[in-house]
């Protein structure tokens, strides 16, 4: 694929891979990668697919350089990317592991939380930071975070493939199944929210505070 996002064949498991220097930030081009992607994959069917960032990032969430300068059109484009984003991927069908090879901030942490399974580096931060910089989450994100977030023990980054493998193993169309029943409320609200256009953070996502908060993030994390 074109853009930040590669996918590449290992196998019967899919990899894809998110580069946006520095730090995998988003913005409404790398959203939409990442929604072609898991489009392009659930036309193709792999085995499973393992997400992984560049190095260092998994992903630092939104473009905090980007986000206050957005309009009230281009803060809804973004609320409905990180939606979108959400949605598919937590309704694939088929495994995902999630290679979190360093930071995963507020939106990267939810494509994490995406995931069948997470599997972590030694290094990294792992945070939902949003009311830092002001910043709401949009509907089919936060109800991601409420349904999946629990704290789990950080794994070696190189056993991600072979937790791919291990889900590949199982009955495809049994796991499909099974996982379409565990995720069916989740994914029937995300629709609603898509189709109806009835997030509330549509019309408002950036606040007036955020452009001062967002700074102050950054000038930390560059000290």
């Amino acid at each position: 694929m074109a853009g930040h996002v590669s996918v590449q064949a290992r196998g019967e498991i899919a990899l894809v891979r998110i580069d946006r220097p520095p730090a995998n930030a988003m913005d409404r081009e790398l959203l939409a990668d990442v929604v072609a992607a898991q489009q392009q994959l659930a036309a193709d069917e792999p085995a499973a697919v393992v997400i992984t960032g560049r190095e260092g990032f998994f992903s630092a969430g939104v473009d905090l350089k980007l986000a206050p300068t957005l309009d009230a059109e281009a803060q809804a484009a973004m609320v409905d990317g990180i939606n979108r984003m959400a949605a598919d991927w937590y309704g694939f069908p088929r495994p995902v592991v999630c290679a979190v090879n360093g930071h995963a901030i507020a939106g990267g942490m939810i494509l994490a939380l995406c995931g069948d399974h997470r599997v972590a580096g030694p290094a990294g931060r792992f945070g939902l930071t949003e009311a830092r910089v002001g910043i709401g989450f949009p509907a089919v994100a936060i109800a991601v975070v409420r349904a999946e977030l629990s704290p789990g023990a950080a794994r070696e980054l190189d056993r991600a493939l072979e937790a791919a493998a291990d889900l590949a193993a199982l009955p495809a169309q049994g796991y499909a199944f099974i996982k379409r029943q565990l995720r069916a409320p989740v994914i029937a609200e995300a629709r609603r929210v898509l189709d109806g256009g009835t997030d509330p953070l549509a019309g408002a996502w950036v606040g007036g505070e955020t452009a001062g908060a967002a700074a102050a993030v950054l000038r930390r994390e560059r000290a």
